[in-house]
């Protein structure tokens, strides 16, 4: 018998069989969700705003298999509404207004729409503005889904018409309880292969999907099709296979990617190598261009140990330099030598600080005058005009060092940017320099009229 001329009843059954566990196993209700609690927890607001199907446009944001897709179908279970999804990767504008130009008709029909559009941070402005009249005049209940921050990725004008919903990351333990469902669910689930697993195994499929519920079902999806020729068990054998090639979520131009990056940054500057090389072994593990970290990092010697131990960014240079040489894995000992180097050594910001304080000068004092001593006097036209006239060469002076000698322009005076810290070298070039100051002082104080 061909399927065209079966039974509909059981060719929808042979259908329901054919879709991923993951699709089979979707949420029909609030309560079967897992995670979420803080949004969707018993008289949340947003828990009682889809229950009561009085539901607003929104913008969903969070990581991959966190429910994103589940609950837009929700809402417009609950609110009794026509749900139609459309994907920013797929879909160019004739097709978002083909959908809206339905919507309205069915609005006019009095039947409202939840418009779901996943992905919806790969719309540009145009595409995202023509959303904007539809959910001001209640055409559509917008929900948007994104992995990436909408503060950067949306419209302020979308932004401002949509409440912005943080979803979090599953957590192993809450991922378990899908996977239990789908091994006890005859109908929907694997129940009916009398599949066994350890709660160990549980536990490890739960913690390599890494957050994503839809990735732990196809997880278990795979292991229970092996189970099934080995006696119905999954092993930890067989679960070796299944998860050989796990990979952790690392977008390499999206948040996470900088978040983890100022995660390192900020571990090397408070001193903690520890954290340091988690950061540096995530970012690694997710693929990370090394070069980057290498640029990354020789920043964080010239910007963050500074003077407090000059050999950082010597030695920074010296890991890119062997790093390009030897590559991975070896490369990555070299890394890691790095960043717990810098993690460890002295800090200090001074000098940084001193840039800044000098450019705020140049920017709010303008072109001043290089002083006549300063200056340099290549021909006898510029002597005759007093071109370093009164210049003292300081390895002439006694002690090295012209003390009366000033290197600011005249109408500025004297000033300090360099503030050294106590730590490391700089303790050294601190007590130099409050000497030199000091003496600066006295010896300018002698060249004034009286003193």
């Amino acid at each position: 018998m061909f399927i065209d001329d079966a039974p509909s009843d059981l060719l929808s059954v042979d259908r329901e069989s054919m879709r991923p566990l993951a699709e089979r196993m979707r949420p029909r209700t609030l309560d079967e969700m897992v995670g979420q609690k803080r949004l969707l927890a018993a008289n949340t607001a947003l828990r009682r705003a889809v229950e009561s199907g009085h539901v607003h446009s929104m913008i969903l944001w969070g990581p991959p298999g966190c429910g994103k897709t589940t609950l837009a179908l929700l809402l417009a279970q609950y609110a009794d509404a026509e749900f139609k999804a459309i994907s920013a990767v797929l879909s160019g504008l004739p097709e978002v207004r083909q959908v809206l130009a339905a919507a309205a008709q069915r609005f006019a029909d009095g039947r409202r729409t939840v418009l779901f559009v996943d992905e919806v941070h790969r719309f540009n402005k145009a595409q995202q503005d023509a959303f904007l009249p539809h959910i001001e005049r209640g055409t559509i209940i917008f929900v948007g889904a994104t992995t990436e921050n909408p503060s950067f990725e949306l419209n302020s004008a979308l932004l401002s018409r949509c409440r912005v919903h943080v979803l979090e990351s599953v957590s192993p333990e809450d991922v378990v309880d899908a996977l239990q469902r789908a091994l006890a669910d005859d109908e929907r689930g694997v129940g009916g292969q009398n599949i066994t697993v350890s709660a160990e195994s549980l536990l490890e499929i739960a913690r390599a999907a890494d957050g994503d519920v839809r990735r732990a079902l196809t997880l278990l999806e795979i292991a229970a099709e092996l189970a099934t020729g080995e006696g119905g068990e999954i092993t930890p054998e067989t679960l070796l296979q299944v998860l050989a090639d796990r990979t952790r979520r690392f977008d390499k131009n999206g948040e996470q990617f900088y978040d983890q990056i100022s995660a390192l940054h900020k571990s090397v500057r408070s001193s903690n190598p520890d954290g340091a090389i988690y950061w540096l072994a995530r970012m690694l593990d997710g693929g990370c261009d090394p070069s980057y970290l290498l640029r990354r990092l020789t920043i964080m010697a010239v910007e963050d140990v500074g003077l407090a131990d000059p050999r950082a960014l010597e030695m920074a240079i010296n890991v890119w330099n062997a790093y390009d040489r030897i590559g991975a894995p070896e490369g990555d000992i070299a890394l890691s030598n790095l960043v717990v180097y810098l993690a460890s050594t002295a800090k200090s910001n001074a000098s940084y600080m001193a840039l800044k304080a000098a450019r705020k000068d140049v920017a709010e004092l303008g072109t001043q005058p290089v002083p006549m001593h300063l200056r340099n006097a290549p021909t006898r036209l510029m002597k005759t005009l007093g071109y370093s006239q009164g210049y003292q060469y300081d390895h002439d002076v006694e002690g090295g060092i012209a003390l009366d000698q000033t290197a600011f322009p005249d109408e500025m005076g004297e000033r300090v940017y360099y503030h050294p810290v106590e730590r490391g070298l700089e303790i050294k070039l601190k007590d130099k320099l409050d000497r030199l100051r000091v003496a600066r002082e006295q010896a300018r104080a002698q060249r004034k009229p009286g003193a």
